[in-house]
């Protein structure tokens, strides 16, 4: 089949497409025949070595989100069978024809719903609903996102409006792209090069991190919480959290899934109810065949999407 690999870390240029083996599933995975795939930035990250732990093990394969079907059954595995469709986030091993996914992520893709849609709404839905989740913004005022024209970002900007958040803040790269978020409900659009993201936040949603954490945990009011959902990492000066009262605090998905189990499927059934009814949009910026993996991280690296970036196998 074919895999796309990356045999030394860089940048889009060390991608390549390999032929290899299939995978065989193992305990608690399904072996998906991949019909769509999402590019992310934390995926990007990892090609170049700076993703989350360090660099992967050589030759690596990027990790993502998957849609398709599934065509065999790890030992254990219930509550799946082959045939069906379905999407999940994937840790490595997604730019591929056959995918493995972790059973516990997996859900099924509705009959009347396109894998391209599925990877689009499901891996990024989840992400946004648990960060805002996490974040509790009952009440809260006012949220700035980060990252907010990305494929889970676009999504939160929606998600916090749907919730009753009263100021939803969009802080993005370039200010060509506060048309496409004041169409999805932002309030406001600010740009990281900006001296000043404007009056302080309740909560911070960051899914950029890096040298922009700084300047998101200064966008916060005193007492104001910020949710670091994203593979950049950065640091920032205790004190700054002492004299503000501030707090901090991290988000993966694995264990969000695992610790909230029915909440996780609570949310998978939510978005799909809210993008049926028209009420939440999961734009997609591009769809690029497999061997294009190169052009979707170069997409990604310059920070020119609009939402979603899908290879095609």
């Amino acid at each position: 089949m074919r895999r796309v690999r990356f045999h030394a870390y860089g940048g889009p240029e060390v991608l390549r497409v390999d032929e290899t083996e299939a995978p065989e599933p193992g305990p608690g995975e399904l072996l998906v025949r991949t019909e769509a795939i999402g590019v992310t930035l934390p995926c990007v990250r990892r090609v170049r070595g700076d993703g989350n732990g360090g660099g992967d093990p050589l030759p690596g394969t990027p990790g993502g989100e998957i849609a398709g079907e599934v065509v065999a059954l790890g030992p254990d595995v219930t509550g799946f069978a082959v045939g069906d469709r379905v999407t999940s986030l994937t840790f490595s091993g997604s730019y591929c024809e056959l995918a493995l996914a972790p059973a516990f992520l997996a859900s099924r893709i509705p009959d009347d719903a396109s894998a391209v849609q599925a990877v689009a709404l499901v891996r990024s839905g989840h992400v946004a609903l648990a960060a805002l989740s996490t974040a509790a913004p009952v009440g809260a005022e006012s949220v700035l996102i980060t990252g907010a024209a990305s494929g889970t970002g676009h999504l939160v900007v929606q998600l916090a409006k749907l919730q009753g958040v009263p100021r939803v803040v969009a802080a993005v790269s370039s200010a060509a792209k506060a048309e496409f978020l004041y169409g999805l409900g932002a309030d406001e659009v600010v740009t990281y090069d900006q001296e000043s993201w404007g009056e302080p936040v309740d909560i911070v949603l960051d899914g950029v991190g890096g040298e922009l954490l700084p300047s998101a945990l200064a966008a916060l009011a005193p007492g104001g919480r910020l949710i670091f959902f994203n593979s950049g990492g950065g640091t920032v000066p205790a004190w700054e959290l002492l004299a503000g009262s501030k707090t901090i605090t991290g988000l993966t998905m694995r264990r969000f899934a695992e610790v909230h189990s029915e909440l996780y499927e609570r949310h998978r059934a939510q978005l799909w109810e809210l993008a049926g009814s028209g009420q939440l949009r999961a734009a997609v910026h591009a769809e690029l065949p497999l061997a294009d993996a190169a052009k979707a991280h170069e997409i990604i690296e310059a920070r020119g999407n609009l939402g979603k970036v899908v290879l095609l196998p």
